[in-house]
């Protein structure tokens, strides 16, 4: 049977099984499957586990390689890749009985004094999350859906850890990870020609498309509270060769600028 975890951070309690090694569970998810943000989540808390507190992830790399088992724990592998004065690398490998289901390089830099901070994106005009109907798939996280008047293919939310998380700051990057694979999807499929939309249009689109995160990748660029609403607002950037791009910004409530995140999906016409 799925395991029951109702909260981030029984998630994020990765145990020790040995040098660099850690193992975790994941809950059911009503597609069937591993959710992608959880274990490239969990595959983040496990690098931070052999990094000193100073030094806080700015940059994630993940292949998806695999789709995950609900029924297994995941075993994560950490490699010390380098050990630098300001920046410290990490790759870790998730692994379950089928083989790997996901490659992650992570990034770490030191806590370094700003000597100047420059923010050039501005989070867009839209409704609070207070004047928004629910659409959460599950008790993790928050979702509330925003429709934004763009032409082109948009995908913009907001979104929150249910449970809070306190002030740690790498939970709250893990936090950030969890949550980052959910919008992208949506706005890479809305630039597809046929358009089905995978969180409104749930049968429609699994009728014609298979569809899986293949790569993520996340730029830290500020600290911020992901147990708090934040924007994830989203553009689809074209399909081809049955492979979608999602790029987006993610900001606090107030404007700050926190990360750019980008994924590329699989969107397949299924053949009949």
């Amino acid at each position: 049977m799925p395991y029951e975890v109702t909260d981030f951070q029984t998630l994020m309690a990765l145990e020790s099984h040995g040098p660099d090694v850690f193992v975790g569970i994941g809950p059911a998810y009503p597609w069937g499957g591993l959710y992608g943000g959880q274990v490239v989540a969990q595959a983040l808390r496990a690098a931070c586990h052999t990094v000193d507190s100073d030094h806080l992830p700015h940059s994630l790399h993940a292949y998806f390689i695999r789709a995950g088992d609900t029924e297994e724990p995941i075993r994560f592998e950490v490699d010390r890749i380098r050990n630098g004065r300001s920046f410290v690398t990490r790759r870790v490998v998730a692994r379950q009985s089928i083989g790997p289901i996901l490659n992650l390089s992570a990034s770490f830099q030191i806590q370094e004094p700003e000597q100047s901070d420059a923010q050039t994106q501005s989070m867009p005009d839209v409704a609070g999350p207070e004047t928004l109907e629910p659409d959460d798939w599950g008790p993790i996280l928050s979702r509330r859906s925003v429709k934004v008047e763009k032409e082109g293919a948009h995908s913009t939310a907001w979104l929150k850890i249910a449970q809070e998380i306190g002030d740690d700051p790498i939970l709250q990057a893990c936090g950030l990870a969890y949550a980052s694979d959910d919008i992208p999807t949506e706005a890479a499929s809305l630039a597809h020609p046929r358009r089905p939309d995978p969180y409104h249009d749930a049968e429609n689109y699994s009728d014609v498309f298979v569809g899986a995160s293949l790569d993520h990748a996340i730029w830290f660029h500020r600290a911020g509270r992901h147990d708090e609403w934040v924007l994830h607002d989203f553009a689809g950037h074209g399909v081809t060769g049955a492979r979608g791009l999602g790029i987006g910004q993610v900001y606090a409530a107030d404007g700050l600028h926190l990360a750019t995140i980008a994924q590329e999906v699989l969107i397949r016409e299924k053949k009949r």
